[in-house]
């Protein structure tokens, strides 16, 4: 029931600036019936895609809830940068630092101006999402690995695969990761967006499968694999061939323990110290954990290098100044003691396809050994 108010009192407030934001437009743009007619019409569209995809998607066809689905998204992100330039564009005319309001009352001018504005931000957040970054990074540790070369892993994060994202994208994230030539893949969560029917109707566990690597692709659960049915996701990543630890350990070739770890919202999530007791705390740990929370913990357990995600670095300007309020650590490299991590702010995205201020990426880690360092010594 809690739930249920909860989302009402978000549902309101989204509603009510909603209601801001088209009031100023309408003030803005010129005094043209037709227009108008036309600007409410959309106002009224634009907020039921997001919510009639996520209540009842998946009773309809799997294309028109991909549209409804990215139509809806996409107007929360442009909704919040007209919201901040409204906001900005209010404080400056009341205090009347600059009089603007001639720009902002029936003028083509000031519409002209806002139109191009906001299209150029998208336009270039959508080019900057597509362009994929590659992060590699070197990780030593003075524990020893088998390998002379030391261990290739590719770490990715946050797909959200599903009525956003298909089959091609994905298609492309695995030639990217076999141009690696990666030892192991490490999956930080959120492989799935919310619901699984898009992804099983294209077959994309097949697409999983075509990533080659020696020891495997592992993978930690992250909070929207329990967003939809978990039973059902679970299922899609056993075809894919991943494997899914769940507060688990798995030693890979008598040389090193990967650790997965229940996502951060499960209340029955075990203790790392539970986890890790019974391992040998000579060999490399490495550990996967979706929320980057609470990450003294990894340090406090031997974990050597623990890679996360989930906080997208924010996605867009200025969320991703907000993250670091909401995250000791919300976005790269980090270090405490002799345990290593990185937040990847991901592969993929939520909703509307546009990186303002920050990048979807990959991450190539080459972890060092022990024996490792002494050979490239000598």
């Amino acid at each position: 029931m809690l739930r249920y108010f909860e989302f009402a009192i978000i549902f309101l407030i989204f509603l009510g600036l909603n209601v801001y934001v088209i009031s100023r437009l309408y003030i803005m743009m010129p005094a043209i019936l037709p227009l108008r007619i036309l600007l409410i019409v959309s106002a009224i569209i634009v907020q039921l895609p997001f919510f009639v995809s996520m209540f009842w998607g998946n009773s309809m066809p799997t294309k028109i809830t991909s549209i409804l689905y990215i139509i809806g998204t996409s107007w929360i992100i442009i909704f919040l940068y007209l919201l901040l330039i409204f906001l900005f564009l209010d404080i400056i005319r009341l205090t009347h630092l600059v009089n603007i309001e001639r720009f902002m009352v029936h003028s083509w001018y000031g519409w002209g101006i806002f139109s191009v504005l906001i299209s150029a931000i998208l336009i270039i957040g959508n080019i900057n999402y597509y362009k994929k970054n590659r992060v590699e990074i070197n990780i030593e540790t003075s524990k020893p690995l088998a390998s002379q070369n030391g261990l290739k892993i590719v770490s990715i994060s946050d797909l959200h695969l599903g009525y956003g994202i298909g089959k091609p994208e994905l298609e492309n994230w695995v030639r990217l990761i076999n141009a690696e030539k990666p030892d192991v893949v490490l999956i930080a969560g959120d492989v799935i967006d919310n619901f699984s029917k898009p992804i099983f109707e294209d077959k994309m566990y097949k697409t999983f499968r075509k990533i080659n690597t020696k020891f495997g692709v592992f993978m930690a659960l992250g909070n929207h694999e329990y967003i939809g049915n978990i039973e059902e996701n679970l299922d899609f990543l056993k075809r894919a061939n991943i494997n899914v630890l769940r507060d688990s350990a798995v030693l890979i070739n008598d040389d090193f323990y990967i650790v997965g770890r229940e996502d951060y919202s499960r209340k029955y999530r075990k203790r790392l110290a539970v986890i890790t007791d019974n391992l040998d705390k000579t060999k490399p740990i490495i550990c996967i954990d979706h929320q980057p929370m609470r990450l003294k913990e990894a340090r406090q357990n031997g974990v050597d290098f623990q890679v996360s995600g989930h906080t997208h670095y924010g996605q867009i300007f200025p969320l991703n100044y907000i993250q670091k309020l909401m995250f000791e650590k919300p976005y790269g490299y980090t270090r405490k003691g002799e345990t290593q991590y990185f937040i990847t702010s991901g592969l993929g995205i939520w909703g509307g396809k546009f990186r303002i201020g920050t990048r979807s990426e990959y991450v190539v880690i080459n972890l060092i050994g022990k024996q490792s360092n002494e050979q490239n010594i000598k």
